[in-house]
């Protein structure tokens, strides 16, 4: 798709995924928080924000297409502001939980959370020292390699876990390197939001041993 350069706002965000206008409305209360806690916070990249529907709303909130579950755990890595766990959990009745290691982003998450009634679980500390927990569906945006990201979600994963991930134009060279390590099931998705960006999802999860078998999923 083109580029877009209109920005987004909550009508057109509206008209994009047909939400309810209980749930818009608790979204734009997000936003409006966003908008204050960024001010003495640096929460998110700054020329984001005149298009934050977009950029982070929208981006976030294609996910749910992705999957093909309704409901269950929900493990978003490295989570940051909480695009897109907050949104995911404000939109979905998935049990979300986000991940993230900067006490600021947890406190505004948390916050943001508690105002809108968000059923978002936030987890402060580094993916690595994090008690592992099962989840079926686990994201990330922005966040490392996907070589990187496997190793990160592997430990929370079961046999039938997706994995949703937010890649850019270097997904193909990122998934010929993560082969080396993982056999996987992919799917390619086109982002709503971007036109060098895709959704990947990947399933069928298990790592490659030095024979190059698959190994019994951990």
């Amino acid at each position: 798709m083109a580029e877009q350069t209109t920005p987004l706002g909550p009508n057109g965000f509206l008209s994009a995924t047909n939400v309810s206008r209980e749930t818009l409305a608790r979204l734009t209360l997000s936003a409006d928080l966003l908008v204050k806690w960024q001010k003495a916070i640096n929460l998110v990249g700054k020329s984001t924000l005149p298009d934050l529907w977009r950029r982070h709303m929208l981006d976030s909130y294609q996910l749910l297409s992705h999957t093909s579950r309704t409901k269950g755990k929900w493990i978003d890595l490295g989570s940051g502001a909480g695009f897109p766990p907050l949104v995911l959990a404000i939109c979905s009745e998935f049990d979300v939980h986000a991940l993230e290691s900067d006490q600021r982003k947890c406190l505004f998450m948390t916050n943001v959370s508690r105002e809108t009634s968000a059923n978002l679980s936030v987890h402060r500390g580094r993916i690595e020292e994090i008690e592992p927990f099962a989840a079926d569906v686990i994201s990330a945006r922005a966040l490392a390699p996907l070589e990187k990201l496997l190793d990160l979600a592997a430990p929370f994963a079961h046999e039938t876990t997706e994995f949703l991930f937010l890649k850019g134009q270097d997904v193909d060279e990122e998934l010929t390197n993560a082969s080396k390590c993982w056999i996987m099931d992919v799917e390619k998705g086109c982002s709503l939001t971007s036109e060098d960006g895709c959704i990947l999802k990947i399933t069928g999860l298990r790592r490659r041993s030095s024979s190059g078998e698959a190994e019994n999923h951990e």
